[in-house]
């Protein structure tokens, strides 16, 4: 039996109209914020740029480096010589912060070495300044092109700043600081895991 206001509506209809509109708007309202929640969320290849990378060492000898990607940038990774090694103490005293005391570096880089074993140095391949990419040079005095007193390390063409084997900004270029170390950790002898540091190493 139908109930009528007095201006003769159907009161029962009326509700049954507003709740089933009303119960179909919601589902179309949870639909739509389907895809866009999920949208939020990163894509499985957004995933893989952020993950760690595994890199073998094994067959990198000393004075050789190789570059790697990780998270859409290149990595240096530089087996250094025991000359190198030796000269990182030789142009401490050219350096804007040779004890890269920086804070957002990990604290493994804030030696000499910038690195958890002197011979390896794995470091972010980004100039400081502006972004570019650094070359390496590892010649020494004259040869290098970059005077008598280099001992080696990485120069950016873009705007000429300097760093040392340690990635270590000199004084007297644009670049204000040391180039970045990244998060890693040694699997074992001849294994590298970039993004990961060593405390978090399952």
């Amino acid at each position: 039996m139908s109930e009528t206001n007095e201006n003769g509506v159907d009161v029962k209809r009326r509700r049954f109209i507003t709740m089933t509109s009303s119960a179909i708007g919601a589902v179309g309202v949870a639909a739509a914020a389907v895809p866009f929640v999920a949208s939020m969320s990163p894509s499985e290849r957004a995933k893989a740029a952020g993950a760690p990378v595994e890199v073998d060492i094994s067959k990198l000898e000393p004075g050789q480096m190789i570059r790697v990607e990780w998270r859409g940038v290149p990595v240096f990774i530089l087996n250094r010589t025991s000359e190198m090694e030796s000269n990182l103490e030789k142009v401490k005293t050219q350096l804007k912060d040779p004890d890269s005391s920086t804070p957002q570096q990990p604290e493994y880089a804030q030696n000499e070495f910038r690195s958890l074993k002197p011979e390896f140095l794995v470091m972010v391949g980004i100039c400081t300044h502006l972004g570019c990419a650094p070359v390496n040079n590892f010649q020494v005095g004259a040869a290098s092109g970059l005077g008598d007193h280099w001992l080696g390390g990485f120069y950016c063409p873009c705007h000429g700043s300097k760093f040392d084997l340690a990635g270590r900004v000199f004084n007297g270029v644009p670049a204000q600081l040391n180039m970045l170390i990244p998060p890693y950790s040694f699997l074992d002898e001849s294994r590298i895991l970039i993004g990961v540091n060593p405390e978090e190493v399952a």
